[in-house]
């Protein structure tokens, strides 16, 4: 998990894993809350590039993480979410918490 973990330039980047449960959801959020307190992060990132499942639990990372970096001013984004991934978070209404950054498309 540590290696999906980086902080660049106060950015917290977390690349999230092929499937999202509640077995790893409290992992991801315990691990993110830390790296938010103990370095100087400003905003969270969230890359779905290689997530392929995700359930509610998924929604609560994001939800919690946005409401303790709006304690802090800092945003979460959400960027790479395949389109299945992408309709979970717009239904779930999380857009009014997270930016979710839309994909360029080419040609």
């Amino acid at each position: 998990m540590e290696e999906n973990l980086q902080i660049i330039d106060h950015f917290l980047m977390i690349r999230m894993p092929e499937e999202i449960d509640h077995h790893i959801s409290g992992a991801i959020s315990r691990r993110a809350d830390q790296l938010m307190l103990d370095r100087e992060v400003q905003d969270m990132v969230f890359d779905f590039s290689d997530t392929q499942f995700m359930d509610s639990s998924g929604i609560g990372i994001l939800a919690g993480r946005a409401r303790k970096m709006a304690c802090f001013g800092g945003k979460v984004y959400v960027i790479h979410a395949a389109d299945r991934i992408r309709r979970i978070l717009k239904m779930s209404g999380i857009e009014k918490l997270v930016e979710i950054m839309e994909e360029e498309q080419n040609g």
